[in-house]
């Protein structure tokens, strides 16, 4: 059991990447982190990373009934107190030619990064509300753009950013704050299974969408990966999680890493149609280059 006294988060993907990251560094820093995973396996590196000062909690924030026991042993760990803040980390990226991306592979997009987020919120927000605490979102600068090949995960990350902005006007009488955290692209290991995801959208498309999308295919393959190469580091998404999480007047979002910002501002000032005409050549010339 967690020993740790103070401030209590639950953190959701906490089994790799920025989820376990900000679990290590918010639980050395004296919070008491209930981190989320779906394996057991996960658990134990979790709690020998954190010499036990980390409480894993197996839920999967697809599986409902898992969300709710794990609302259940959160409760009974907290004795009666409320929960400080919830990291709503857990999400996947899937990638391709929106006219030919699997429906099935579109709904898991949608599953995972909007409905699984929304109800883990749902699920705790009693928790959070007793406390007066607040939601932090884990969101991307495509929740504010998108990107030619990265439909579907900028789609779940708009929607995303939808429920995050209902939220925070909804949710502020109750003085339970809510906020976005937009990353750049960043060093992690999801791109491993981007690469997966990748390779099973090869596997199911038929000769003729390859044939009518062989140039996007082409870049879909390499650059991703060449890209988060180039990423911020995930110490420095971290470090903003953390400033979130401090501040008592939290921004309702927060942009991080230059890749970020120079998207953000480049699509506020051109025309639509430019940005439209470069993305779109670009991204047909990529794989060229790679």
């Amino acid at each position: 059991m967690n020993e740790t006294t103070g401030r209590s988060i639950l953190v959701t993907g906490a089994s790799s990447g920025i989820g376990w990251a900000t679990s290590l560094d918010l639980a050395a820093g004296g919070w008491r982190v209930f981190a989320a995973v779906r394996k057991e396996a996960d658990a134990d590196r979790l709690r020998e990373g954190s010499s036990g000062r980390i409480t894993a909690i197996i839920m999967d924030v697809v599986d409902y009934e898992s969300v709710g026991r794990g609302v259940k042993e959160v409760e009974e760990l907290l004795g009666g107190a409320g929960l400080d803040a919830l990291f709503n980390n857990a999400g996947i990226s899937v990638q391709g030619p929106m006219e030919i991306i699997p429906i099935e592979m579109f709904e898991s997009q949608m599953r995972v990064n909007v409905y699984g987020s929304l109800f883990v919120s749902q699920a705790f927000l009693p928790l959070l509300r007793r406390a007066r605490g607040r939601i932090v979102f884990m969101s991307s600068e495509s929740g504010r753009i998108t990107l030619p090949l990265v439909g579907p995960y900028s789609a779940s990350k708009f929607a995303l950013e939808a429920v995050a902005n209902a939220l925070r006007v909804e949710l502020r009488r109750f003085g339970v704050k809510v906020s976005l955290v937009e990353a750049a692209t960043v060093k992690t290991p999801m791109w491993e299974k981007i690469d997966t995801t990748t390779e099973k959208l090869f596997s199911c498309l038929s000769p003729e969408a390859k044939d009518l999308y062989m140039e996007e295919l082409d870049t879909l393959r390499f650059f991703p990966r060449r890209q988060a190469e180039l990423g911020i580091p995930m110490e420095k998404v971290v470090r903003v999680i953390g400033r979130v999480l401090e501040d008592p007047r939290p921004k309702a979002r927060y942009l991080v890493g230059w890749e970020a910002r120079a998207l953000v501002y480049t699509y506020s000032i051109l025309p639509t149609r430019l940005v439209d005409l470069v993305a779109g050549r670009l991204v047909r010339s990529l794989g060229k280059w790679m």
